[in-house]
C-alpha cells in the first residue's frame, strides 16, 4: 500500500475550505429567504457536502442521491441512481452538490430526476469543473476549482474506494496504484 506521503496536492486544504466558505456565502446570500433542499450527491460529494452544508448561514434541509458511472479510472457510460430522496424537493429551490463534473452525464441524468418531483428551481454546485472531458453541456451555478483532464483522488473522491480520505485533492498517479507493484 501507498503511502499518503507520496501524494502531491493539487489543491490544498486551504486552498479548498476557503472555496467552501466562498460557495457557502454566494448560496447562502441567493437563497436567503427561501425554503432551499440541497441534495448530496454520494459517495464522492460526500465530505464537501459536509463542509459546505456547515458553512451556509440560512435554514438548509438536507438529502442525498448515490449515482455511480465510474469503474477505476473509467466511466461506464451508464449511470445508476440509487437511494433518492422522496417528497422534500416538490416546489422548493433545489441545490444538487457534487464533488466532480466531468462528462457532465451524471448531472445531466440527476437534473432529469430530480425535475420530476417538481421542484420551483434545480441548480448545480461542483467543487471541480473538468471542462476537458465535457460529452454534454450542463448549468454549472456554482463552481469551487476548474481542474485539468487529470483523474484526481482526495477529499471524498476515490480511486476503487481508496484515498478519499485525503484532506487535499491530488492527481492520481498510476504508479500509486498498489495493483501494479
Amino acid at each position: 500500500m501507498k503511502s499518503f506521503l507520496e501524494f502531491k496536492p493539487l489543491i490544498s486544504e486551504k486552498e479548498i475550505q476557503a472555496a467552501v466558505k466562498k460557495l457557502a456565502d454566494d448560496i447562502a446570500c441567493e437563497y436567503r429567504g427561501k425554503d432551499l433542499v440541497a441534495i448530496g450527491i454520494l459517495n464522492g460529494a460526500y465530505m464537501f457536502f459536509a463542509d459546505l452544508i456547515r458553512q451556509i448561514e440560512i435554514p438548509v434541509t438536507i438529502g442525498f442521491i448515490q449515482a455511480k458511472s465510474y469503474s477505476g479510472r473509467k466511466t461506464t457510460g451508464v449511470i445508476r441512481i440509487q437511494n433518492g430522496p422522496a417528497g422534500i424537493m416538490e416546489n422548493k429551490e433545489v441545490l444538487l452538490v457534487e464533488d466532480i463534473v466531468d462528462s457532465g452525464l451524471t448531472i445531466e441524468r440527476l437534473l432529469k430526476e430530480v425535475g420530476k418531483q417538481n421542484p420551483r428551481s434545480i441548480k448545480v454546485c461542483t467543487l471541480l469543473n473538468k471542462k476537458a472531458r465535457r460529452q454534454v453541456q450542463v448549468p454549472l451555478d456554482y463552481v469551487g476549482f476548474e481542474v485539468p483532464d487529470k483523474f484526481v483522488v482526495g477529499y471524498g473522491m476515490d480511486f476503487d474506494n481508496q484515498f478519499s480520505n485525503l484532506p487535499f485533492i491530488s492527481v492520481f498517479d498510476d504508479s500509486l496504484d498498489s495493483s501494479t507493484d
